[in-house]
């Protein structure tokens, strides 16, 4: 998640201490090279390090909205999303992932105390179930594959990059104040300009080194387009979760990062994007 900030106005925007600059640098370089390692690696350390990823999102959620009992309602969730990740792997049907789904889900909400916090338990678990699930599915998919998860990771990080320091330079209309301050018009069509541009060139590439996929320049051209506005919703939508639960990050599990959720959140909005996607291409849905 970037902030497509604006020139800095006030001590509060300075930048960060060089100490604090070096941790942030660090976590980043390894989460890439955790996820691109694992993306090229594939099978169980794969799905392992999404699962992992999407339980961390789960908790993040449910701490945050308060939800009791926290630890059972987390236990049963995380061992939902455990089992999901086992059947996709053994190869079980969509209608077996489906009823475990739904079992979890039914089992954690009913378990949970209060009318709104039912909800926003059971929206928890929907969230990150996308994250456990959609980049195994994408890895998995014939014609997609490995091309398809760096098609996913160039888009999200060319708009969250490039909305940063687009927003930084030139400055402007604020993109929705309520939700989030430092965001600019300017930050969302230079990001939206940089994704597009980033993921039509990640497929030409793969493509002039031999890899074999079902992506149209065109329609690459569009889903680009249409994942970048995602994702920059998706960071909106997780700000204005935040703001609604007066925290500042999600957690603080990653150094200098804040929590997982802070980090995929748009990554979230274009998994979300690319499993409907495949469901439709697949007959599912």
């Amino acid at each position: 998640m970037a902030s497509h900030e604006g020139p800095a106005l006030t001590p509060s925007t300075s930048k960060p201490p060089r100490s604090e600059l070096k941790i942030r640098v660090l976590s980043a370089i390894v989460m890439i090279v955790l996820a691109l390692g694992t993306a090229y690696w594939g099978g169980w350390p794969f799905a392992l390090f999404w699962l992992a990823a999407g339980i961390a999102i789960m908790v993040e959620w449910t701490d945050m909205t308060g939800v009791e009992p926290r630890r059972a309602v987390q236990t049963v969730f995380g061992l939902g999303a455990l089992a999901l990740t086992v059947l996709f792997l053994s190869g079980a049907s969509f209608a077996v992932g489906a009823l475990t789904a739904v079992t979890a889900l039914v089992l954690g909400t009913l378990l949970t105390k209060g009318s709104d916090s039912k909800l926003w338990a059971a929206s928890g678990f929907a969230y990150a179930i996308v994250i456990v699930l959609v980049p195994p599915m994408i890895r998995a998919y014939p014609g997609v594959g490995v091309l398809g998860l760096i098609w996913m990771f160039a888009v999200v990080w060319a708009t969250d990059i490039t909305a940063y320091f687009t927003g930084r330079a030139i400055g402007g209309p604020k993109l929705c104040p309520a939700i989030s301050p430092k965001k600019t018009w300017s930050g969302f069509f230079g990001g939206l300009f940089a994704a597009t541009l980033a993921g039509f060139l990640v497929v030409w590439v793969g493509e002039r080194f031999g890899v074999t996929h079902s992506f149209h320049p065109w329609g690459t051209i569009a889903l680009s387009m249409v994942a970048s506005i995602a994702s920059q919703i998706g960071d909106l939508g997780e700000s204005a979760l935040k703001r609604h639960c007066d925290v500042k990050d999600s957690s603080h599990l990653i150094p200098g990062h804040g929590g997982v959720m802070d980090r995929l959140d748009g990554f979230w909005a274009v998994a979300l994007i690319a499993g409907l996607v495949l469901l439709v291409a697949s007959g599912v849905a």
